[in-house]
């Protein structure tokens, strides 16, 4: 873009001539008590991050910013953003990962020569989102063309800008630390997998789903054999320890649309929306090959053994409920039992 035959002012020349401006912008007190209001209305961490992103557009008449926080795996991820693309989305990431890392404001004539997050961006300001004197999340404003000088507020426009953020900043603590509460309820603490509280709300949810489409829905138990034998030799840390690698194990074999659960002791579930029981027990079969062939406890010095006995329900072929699909599933499992272990039954009608 061109004015008067002449390219765009840069992000920096922008801010030097609009600091004015964008200062009274900012110091309205009817401005800031609607960011407030808008900010806590909703609980979504997205949602408040998409509504500092349009805030942050019209502020500083940037082609691209964002707001990221850490997720629940304390990886830095985007709330939201406007204009990044996949060529400034990695550039942004890396400054804000700073941003959250030092808790301090971040500025840059040229992304590109700046050995903090270099990236494919030109010139960049970034500022830390405050709560509780912790950073909560980054908000940052990018473009490609590199600024003849750093891209600065005046320390008046920035500590304007630091109390509109504030409301913002309060929502979005709010916001991730339920986020991050409703997780951990439905989280095993040893495996991290689901627990079987949030599997009873799942199978209930899918059940209802899948009766009114006419899709199947199949459920996989599985419980480890001779698990006890590693608690009774080795003691409750190396059982719990190979809980934790079978956990990963039998995620692994799993789809991103199936939800995975520990339902108890040394008893794990996987839920798979949309498959059958042939599909299903496919599945059993690889995660009991996989297990199987894991060396447990190599890490400490050991390699034990492992097998898997599974049984397999699919609604609607043996059951017409989330319960009934649980309790064909722990019979067809105990039916392996009982035959030998280390084998996949699919339950039967009748």
């Amino acid at each position: 873009m061109t004015y008067g035959g002449s390219r765009r002012p840069d992000l920096a020349a922008r801010l030097r001539r609009g600091q004015r401006v964008l200062k009274s912008r900012l110091e309205r007190p009817e401005s800031v008590l609607a960011l407030l209001r808008a900010a806590h209305e909703s609980l979504d961490p997205e949602s408040i991050g998409k509504l500092v992103v349009t805030r942050a557009e019209e502020w500083f008449k940037a082609p691209a910013c964002g707001v990221f926080a850490a997720d629940l795996d304390g990886q830095v991820a985007g709330l939201a953003s406007k204009g990044l693309g996949e060529s400034l989305s990695p550039a942004a990431l890396g400054v804000a990962r700073w941003v959250l890392g030092h808790g301090r404001d971040f500025a840059s004539a040229d992304l590109r020569k700046d050995p903090r997050a270099m990236g494919a961006a030109g010139a960049v300001l970034a500022w830390p989102l405050r709560c509780r004197a912790q950073t909560v999340a980054a908000l940052v404003v990018m473009e490609r063309q590199a600024a003849t000088q750093v891209p600065l507020l005046t320390p008046a426009a920035g500590n304007a800008l630091g109390t509109m953020l504030e409301g913002p900043a309060q929502a979005l603590d709010n916001a991730l630390r339920l986020r991050r509460s409703e997780a951990l309820s439905v989280t095993d603490d040893l495996t991290q997998l689901y627990n079987s509280r949030y599997l009873n709300q799942v199978l209930r949810r899918e059940a209802k789903r899948a009766s009114r489409s006419g899709r199947p829905l199949s459920l996989l138990f599985l419980d480890l054999d001779g698990f006890k034998g590693i608690n009774d030799t080795h003691g409750h840390q190396a059982g719990s320890r190979a809980l934790v690698e079978a956990a990963a194990v039998i995620r692994r074999c799993a789809r991103e649309t199936d939800v995975v659960a520990r339902f108890g002791g040394d008893e794990f579930a996987i839920v798979l929306p949309d498959t059958g029981s042939e599909g299903a027990a496919a599945v059993g079969d690889r995660v009991r090959e996989r297990l199987g062939v894991h060396p447990f406890l190599e890490s400490s010095g050991l390699t034990l053994r492992l097998t898997a006995s599974v049984g397999v329900a699919t609604l609607p072929d043996v059951a017409a409920s989330a319960e009934e699909l649980v309790r064909a599933a722990d019979m067809a499992m105990y039916q392996v039992k009982e035959s030998g272990k280390n084998g996949v039954r699919i339950a039967q009608a009748g």
